[in-house]
């Protein structure tokens, strides 16, 4: 019998819905590293179930009767944290609310799947597994072990884009900076990008949300910082002073023009197990802009971005992964750590300051 048999992790799911609780319950129960503790179709039967046992993660709806699901998330914050995952329905309203509750402490946001897409599901099945391991880490429980059920093989950057050229050289130009980020990744690209002036270099960024999530999270970081940040369009340039967010379920491509860059959109299979993909975008770079780019690989389960951070590396771009001990979940940078792929490690409070540091060093060999 497994480790993750004998001990798995216990899961909560609070949803009104009786059928969608009967989903999320059926995709939670195919992974044995899971194992659902209990069902509450609101705030109050839930508060009830955790009266006799916490769970270790709590799978939340935020379209609750009487006590909606921000208000207890910020209850249960105040009261008695734990790890929570917010499961959302794909509305605009929802998508302004799941980004609220990021902020409020929820560790990851995912898109609750249709109930007759069975493609749909089996891609949010590991999703969904997977948000709900990267929450147990979150408070420093080791992830159980047990493979990824993932609908068909784990995929390369190769299934988009060949690998780049790197006996060719890369014109010298503008700076870029890619930035690749999932699990607790909102709130650090938020310290990040805040603590930018206005003249920061370009830059693009991958980060795991849902599809329609992502231009509501790009519109609340354009009015928090001093850089303007907006959801990635195909075709669109990336300028000094700008930040181009990934589309969820799109990946993007970092381009080279005569003097700087522009992104395209682009459909394509899940990459690394993720669309958007940070392996892609990271080999467009190395390809696209070599040593005039910096890789930054931020907190976030699993090893997307690892690999073609390296090739970054290779392209002679400096490479910067997020250190431990400010990473909510330190699975990513720590793939590209192993992988020889970061060149350094960097807590979050300086990552600021790493940008612009390489962005003045890289005027200098302008100059």
């Amino acid at each position: 019998m497994s480790l993750a048999s004998q001990n798995p992790l216990k899961v909560l799911i609070v949803d009104d819905s009786a059928s969608a609780r009967a989903m999320l319950r059926s995709i939670v129960e195919s992974d044995p590293g899971l194992k659902v503790m209990g069902l509450a179709h609101d705030a109050f039967a839930a508060a009830k179930a955790m009266k006799d046992e916490l769970p270790d993660v709590l799978l939340l709806d935020l379209e609750l009767p009487g006590m909606d699901g921000l208000t207890f998330l910020r209850r249960i914050m105040e009261q008695r944290p734990l790890p929570v995952v917010v499961c959302s329905g794909f509305t605009a309203r929802g998508s302004e609310q799941s980004l609220a509750a990021l902020e409020a402490g929820a560790v990851e946001v995912i898109l609750q799947p249709s109930a007759g897409d069975e493609r749909g599901r089996a891609e949010a099945q590991v999703r969904i597994c997977d948000a709900l391991r990267a929450a147990s880490q979150s408070r420093g429980r080791s992830a159980l072990p047990g493979a990824l059920r993932a609908p068909g093989a784990k995929l390369s950057a190769d299934e988009v884009l060949p690998p780049p050229n790197f006996l060719k050289p890369v014109p010298v130009t503008e700076p870029v900076v890619c930035i690749g980020s999932s699990t607790g990744g909102t709130e650090a690209l938020r310290e990040i990008l805040t603590a930018l002036p206005p003249d920061a270099p370009a830059i693009a960024i991958v980060q795991h949300m849902p599809p329609g999530f992502t231009a509501a999270f790009a519109r609340r970081l354009d009015g928090l910082c001093k850089v303007r940040v907006a959801e990635a369009v195909d075709g669109a340039l990336l300028k000094q002073g700008e930040v181009l967010i990934a589309p969820g379920d799109r990946h993007i491509i970092l381009r080279r023009l005569p003097s700087g860059y522009r992104v395209n959109v682009v459909e394509g299979p899940y990459v690394s197990r993720h669309r958007p993909s940070v392996d892609v975008l990271f080999r467009s770079a190395a390809g696209a802009a070599g040593p005039n780019a910096m890789g930054i690989i931020l907190t976030g389960m699993g090893d997307d971005g690892a690999r073609c951070l390296g090739e970054m590396k290779r392209a002679g771009s400096p490479t910067v992964a997020q250190d431990e001990a400010t990473s909510t979940v330190y699975g990513m940078p720590r793939e590209a750590v192993k992988m020889g792929s970061a060149v350094q490690s960097v807590a979050l409070g300086k990552m600021a300051a790493a940008i612009m540091n390489f962005a003045r060093r890289h005027k200098g060999v302008q100059a």
